[in-house]
């Protein structure tokens, strides 16, 4: 049976990677794409998503847009990361698809509260306004939830955002709170794992090679996206954050991690958005996160080449 999934997103180039990793595996079955601000503004994110179906030639998953802005903060974007568009470097198909007319929090809750309890992973690679909307609206979807995929946050490596904040969280900080707060069991895939996936040259000509339209498509975006992520990192290539999330749905022996109690910081201006881990069980509370850092990087290049190679 394909796990059930619904993808919340920010596309961006390596939510883009994300979601046609997760389009070209026949172990998921992807209910539909909730869009959010975030890497650019929400029309931006919206549209982004119906390209990429598009791309797939997945008309048959719907796209559901989402919050404009933060609960609380102004919003923030990345054009300096994704371009002015969030998917700058390659010619995606304009959308014959059209949004669904349902909000996507609405939404969210209507297809959580219709399925059975710990029925539906949702794998969030973005900031978490959708997500905390939902559990707001209506607590109980908290139930409905297996497993809540999220890229985001660091635990020792510091942000990519702040010294101490990674984007996803930064951009919503109480948006995180409320769903690391949630009791939902929570896999964490942070910076410190996410770093480690690095694409480089050499993974773009083996996209290129290929003889789907999509995986070319993929690395154009990366060519774009190693022009600027992978300078922003000093050269040593451009992480695929949002992908691990997907390759780890489809193979778990891929990640390791550890379970601990993770906070987030809402109240200090300096480390607004820091994902606080209780290494030690000070809190002495019930560890809420299965936390990954480590990778097999090669085999998660292989998979998504592979897979991409089949759209």
């Amino acid at each position: 049976m394909a796990l059930p999934l619904i993808i919340d997103t920010d596309p961006g180039q390596d939510d883009c990677i994300a979601i046609l990793l997760a389009l070209a595996s026949p172990e998921l079955k992807v209910l539909g794409l909730t869009t959010v601000a975030g890497n650019v503004a929400a029309p931006l994110t919206a549209r982004n998503a119906l390209r990429i179906c598009e791309l797939a030639k997945r008309g048959d998953v719907p796209v559901f847009a989402g919050c404009e802005r933060p609960l609380l903060n102004q919003p923030y974007h990345s054009p300096e990361i994704h371009g002015e568009s969030g998917l700058d470097g390659a010619h995606l198909p304009e959308p014959r698809m059209k949004l669904q007319p349902q909000h996507a929090v609405d939404w969210l809750v209507e297809t959580l509260m219709a399925r059975g309890d710990h029925a539906t992973i949702i794998a969030a690679i973005a900031p978490l306004t959708n997500i905390a909307m939902a559990l707001r609206r209506e607590p109980r979807i908290a139930n409905k939830i297996a497993k809540l995929v999220v890229m985001g946050g660091s635990l020792r490596v510091g942000g990519n955002m702040t010294p101490a904040a990674e984007f996803n969280v930064f951009v919503d900080p109480h948006a995180a709170q409320i769903v690391f707060d949630s009791g939902i069991e929570i896999a964490l895939f942070p910076l410190d794992v996410t770093w480690k996936i690095r694409a480089r040259q050499e993974h773009v000509d083996r996209l290129r090679a290929s003889k789907s339209a999509a995986a070319r498509t993929v690395a154009d975006l990366m060519d774009f996206y190693l022009g600027t992520e992978a300078m922003a990192e000093g050269g040593l290539g451009a992480p695929l954050h949002d992908a691990c999330t997907i390759a780890w749905l489809l193979d778990p022996k891929l990640f390791r991690g550890s379970r601990l109690a993770i906070k987030v910081e809402t109240g200090s201006p300096l480390t607004l958005g820091m994902t606080v881990p209780d290494w030690r069980g000070l809190w002495g509370g019930p560890a809420n996160v299965e936390a990954f850092e480590e990778a097999d990087a090669p085999r998660i290049f292989d998979l998504l080449i592979e897979r991409l190679g089949r759209l």
